[in-house]
């Protein structure tokens, strides 16, 4: 009789996939309504329903970044580009803005008063994203990207 032991291994579930989403808005106040609106749309096909936390983390992010974009950013006859990305592994969801203006970087502002109307945008960026930031965009412009977590 063969007392051999036979062992079986699984092999680990394969990672999943990046799940993505490129799409290109005219730099108007209505593209960067549109741009929300599909991240919602998108956050949902991912799983994420729109009232979870994390789809209303990544719905205000993508308004003030995408608001942003078309208020500081905008450059006659140029759109700007949102890109969302659900990375799995880290568990996180990459937002990024890419508008044609490469001379005006966000900056939160050094101080503000009740009276102020305007320039609470990047604190509520600062506040939502577990870290944010900006880099050049090739041929030109910039990016400016936050994530946000995705459990």
């Amino acid at each position: 009789m063969d007392n051999t032991v036979l062992k079986t291994t699984t092999a680990p579930d394969p990672e999943p996939e990046l799940r993505e989403l490129t799409q290109q808005f005219p730099a108007t106040p209505r593209g960067a309504r549109l741009a929300r609106r599909l991240a919602v749309r998108r956050m949902e096909e991912w799983g994420y329903p729109s009232a979870s936390d994390a789809s209303c983390t990544v719905a205000l992010l993508v308004a003030e970044l995408a608001s942003n974009a078309v208020r500081h950013g905008r450059v006659p006859g140029r759109d700007f580009r949102l890109r969302l990305a659900c990375v799995p592994s880290t568990r996180t969801i990459r937002i990024e803005v890419s508008d044609a203006r490469e001379d005006r970087l966000p900056a939160i502002p050094e101080a503000l008063t009740a009276d102020d109307e305007s320039g609470r945008g990047l604190l509520l960026v600062d506040l939502l994203a577990i870290r944010w930031g900006t880099s050049p965009r090739v041929p030109v412009g910039k990016t400016v990207w936050a994530e946000c977590g995705a459990p």
